[in-house]
């Protein structure tokens, strides 16, 4: 399948390497740049990214390959994603570069711009991603239908995190309750002493690999009843990424420490 990915979904593939290897080199200069903006040194957020983005990529590039049938249009989609992702990258990594923040920046016209910029590259992406989740419940798939479901339903749930993303941007902050920075859990730097919109964005986006997966592994061990096994989880899924959000916006922590 790997083999079958890199020849078919190659611009995908490809970019989530590229991104892959330079979330090896933000995670090297984390370690040997000591630099820190509100109190987290300023490789973190871009190493996370990088990951993320190559995981996206790479989980792209299994949807698309469900549908062979769209080749020409997911072609284009490939393209599009990477362009976002460049404009986005563009701004995480240059911004800490110029000493400053990416996200909810508006400090002046130029900053504010950046910000900007980023918004409408994601709103695009959360458009795409729109498309396809409306195209996959559409879509015969000849796949297992657990893995059919876990695809779909890891889409929506996605879906369902991109737009909690956008209201996150709305209010100009993830943090609730506190100022942005300060105490967090180690790494996700999620805040410990205020609610932190950023989990519930976390675990969204993520619902495109952890429905998908749960469908396969139950498909391979369980076959009966596996659908409303698969659809059961998604629905537990997107029930936590609910509490999760619902706890940030009463100005809760995911964990209170210290």
């Amino acid at each position: 399948m790997l083999k079958r990915l890199f020849n078919e979904q190659r611009p995908l593939m490809w970019a989530g390497m590229v991104s892959f290897g330079l979330f090896l080199l933000t995670a090297v200069l984390v370690f040997i740049d000591p630099i820190e903006i509100l109190g987290i040194n300023r490789w973190i957020k871009p190493m996370k990214f990088f990951v993320s983005i190559a995981i996206f990529l790479w989980t792209m590039a299994v949807y698309f390959d469900a549908l062979p049938e769209r080749r020409s249009t997911f072609r284009k989609l490939s393209w599009a994603m990477i362009v976002i992702f460049i404009i986005e990258m563009a701004v995480i990594v240059g911004q800490p570069l110029r000493g400053t923040t990416s996200h909810f920046n508006s400090s002046n016209p130029f900053d504010g711009a950046l910000f900007a910029a980023m918004g409408i590259a994601i709103a695009i992406l959360t458009l795409i991603v729109a498309y396809l989740t409306l195209l996959f419940f559409r879509s015969d798939l000849s796949l297992p239908p657990a893995v059919a479901w876990g695809l779909r339903l890891g889409l929506l749930v996605m879906l369902l995190g991109s737009i909690q993303g956008g209201y996150m941007a709305s209010q100009g902050a993830h943090a609730v309750g506190v100022a942005d920075g300060g105490a967090g859990l180690p790494l996700v730097n999620w805040s410990t002493e205020g609610g932190d919109l950023r989990v519930a964005h976390f675990l969204g986006l993520h619902g495109l690999q952890a429905i998908p997966i749960f469908g396969l592994v139950i498909d391979r061990f369980q076959r009966s009843g596996s659908v409303a096994l698969t659809i059961g989880f998604a629905a537990v899924y997107a029930a936590a990424f609910t509490a999760v959000f619902v706890q940030a916006l009463f100005g809760r922590p995911l964990l209170a420490i210290g």
